[in-house]
């Protein structure tokens, strides 16, 4: 039998006194393992939560199934603790134990790992995350202190580092510590880790002491991870000189590869004039092969530049070089987002043309042309042409991906057509991309219906998320409570709250604004007209008539004083 799965702590000073009897009987629980705890007390570093814990987990693993059962039937009180003066007295009834507990039982031990994991890391980011003023002891001492007992993983060093994003320069002390752990080694994933955490926070100089004291380990993942964040941060001349001396100060290779991811990402940002010029001073070395080129065509089409576009594409004709299926549905990209830009009506013939260009070159479509395609035509509420074109597709040997069909489930959405909006969904499913239906996904698909005033549909989508096994967060939440306070539907409201606490997710209180147009009117009852007797009906003709003939009489006019 494993270790239950729950986290529980003890006093220290109960722990002390029960140190002198060997045996320990709590709730049908036996420690024989005492003095070896007695022994870990009595060494000279002190004993953390952390090591506590897991003793008495392997404390507990050694007991019997009808002992964990025998715990599963009392209810545990987060607040109290062992009594001993009842368990030594025999006049006093025993009274089950209650340990504190951080978690409830788990019997997947996928789970409790997963929980074990983001526990330490939770407890690394704490020290990191430490103020260096009131704490003199360095980050290293203090990790190799309380943490030399644990082994470092990637998943682990990731976890620390995403929840630890005001640590600063800590973490490179986190860095130094595990580079000098006996239990650990870095590697290119790890390394990449830590140079994706200090661009985040635009700390260049800790990158470049990352990656020179990790040049010997350092490899594809750290130099996309180093040109990302670089050009991501706008620091476009620094990506060029990082590229010229990065096989002398960080022993990256210098080759057709390198200069190929240099280069994309500087066109996926548009920045295509630096990257062309890049290319031109290093053609010497290394000459520009047709990807090189087509990424170039990219660039400039990124950067809403079709004239330059289509300048370098004659350039690469002249020089033997034929563009490829990429450049052309960046160019018609471009093409669609000038059109959506300046006149919607001439988007499918300025296509038309680029789309004839391609079958006179001989360059195939593939199913990112139809993406292209299928996704401005849904960007101008035109769904219907989009799906006409979703079931063309084969005609070219073309098969949709995740992204076509996720594209045309939100414009179905979108256009209110939600019963085909579904069936995109589970036509999506049977073609094998059911994992693209992530949290982010469902998000959007009920940000829609929400946005439409449809928000059982809303509700229906958020049901189904939950059944494909993707855990609602705290945004998914807010937005389906604050539709319903909208709609004046307060219960569901409610429950949707209570829900989310259930699951774990923390959902602050707020007040919604309820919306006019769903405000249920007070309904007044009609007053019945009751039939005028002839009395009634008589006086009412002689008043009128009375009216009448005094509208004709002159009215004396008053004189002036």
């Amino acid at each position: 039998m494993g270790p239950i799965g729950f986290t529980w702590l003890l006093p220290l000073s109960l722990l002390l006194r029960c140190f002198s009897s060997r045996v320990l009987i709590v709730a049908g629980f036996s420690f024989y393992r005492l003095p070896s705890l007695l022994k870990m007390w009595r060494s000279s570093t002190p004993l953390t939560s952390l090591q506590l814990r897991r003793f008495l987990l392997r404390c507990f693993s050694s007991s019997s199934s009808s002992s964990s059962s025998l715990v599963r039937s009392y209810c545990l009180r987060p607040t109290s603790y062992l009594d001993l003066y009842s368990l030594s007295s025999p006049q006093r009834h025993f009274t089950p134990p209650s340990f504190p507990l951080s978690r409830r039982f788990s019997s997947q031990p996928n789970d409790s790992a997963d929980d074990d994991l983001f526990q330490i890391a939770e407890s690394l980011s704490f020290e990191l995350l430490t103020d260096t003023d009131s704490e003199p002891v360095p980050i290293i001492q203090r990790l190799q202190r309380s943490f030399s007992h644990i082994t470092p993983s990637p998943p682990l060093i990731l976890q620390t580092l995403n929840i630890s994003p005001d640590a600063g320069r800590s973490v490179l002390g986190f860095y130094k510590w595990l580079s000098s752990n006996p239990k650990f080694a870095h590697s290119d994933e790890t390394l990449s880790f830590f140079v994706d955490y200090f661009g985040r926070r635009k700390d260049f100089k800790a990158t470049h002491e990352v990656l020179v004291d990790g040049r010997d380990f350092a490899g594809a993942k750290t130099l996309e991870s180093a040109v990302d964040r670089l050009v991501r941060a706008g620091r476009v001349t620094q990506v060029v000189s990082f590229f010229d001396r990065m096989e002398v100060d960080y022993g990256f290779r210098r080759d057709r590869e390198s200069l190929t991811l240099v280069i994309s990402k500087l066109c996926e940002n548009g920045f295509a004039s630096h990257a062309e010029k890049m290319v031109k001073n290093v053609a010497n070395e290394i000459f520009p092969n047709e990807t090189i080129c087509d990424l170039l065509i990219k660039g400039w089409c990124v950067d809403g530049k079709l004239d330059e576009a289509k300048r370098l594409a004659e350039e690469m004709y002249r020089g033997g070089f034929g563009i490829g299926t990429l450049a052309y549905n960046s160019i018609l990209d471009c093409v669609c987002k000038l059109c959506r830009k300046k006149d919607p009506f001439r988007l499918e013939s300025e296509a038309e043309k680029i789309l004839v260009d391609m079958d006179v070159a001989g360059v195939p479509r593939n199913v990112e042309t139809f993406n292209v395609l299928i996704t401005n035509l849904c960007k101008i509420r035109k769904t219907e042409d989009a799906m006409k074109l979703f079931y063309r597709m084969g005609e070219w040997g073309c098969y949709p991906n995740e992204t076509t069909f996720l594209v045309l489930t939100r414009s179905l959405y979108q256009a209110a057509r939600v019963g085909e909006g579904d069936e995109m969904i589970d036509r999506m499913k049977s073609a094998g991309f059911g994992d693209a239906l992530d949290k982010k996904a469902y998000y959007g698909f009920i940000k829609i219906l929400c946005g439409i005033e449809r928000i059982d549909h809303a509700m229906t989508v958020f049901a189904k998320m939950k059944e494909d096994g993707c855990k609602p967060g705290i945004k998914t939440y807010d937005l389906l409570m604050g539709k319903l306070c909208a709609h004046g539907r307060i219960d569901k409201a409610n429950a949707l709250s209570s829900e989310a606490v259930d699951r774990g997710v923390p959902v602050e209180p707020k007040s919604y604004k309820l919306d006019p147009r769903f405000v249920k009117k007070p309904t007044v009852a009609k007053k019945e007209k009751k039939r005028e007797t002839f009395p009634e009906k008589m006086a009412r003709k002689r008043s009128r008539l009375k009216k009448i003939r005094l509208s004709y009489v002159k009215k004396p006019k008053r004189r002036a004083i």
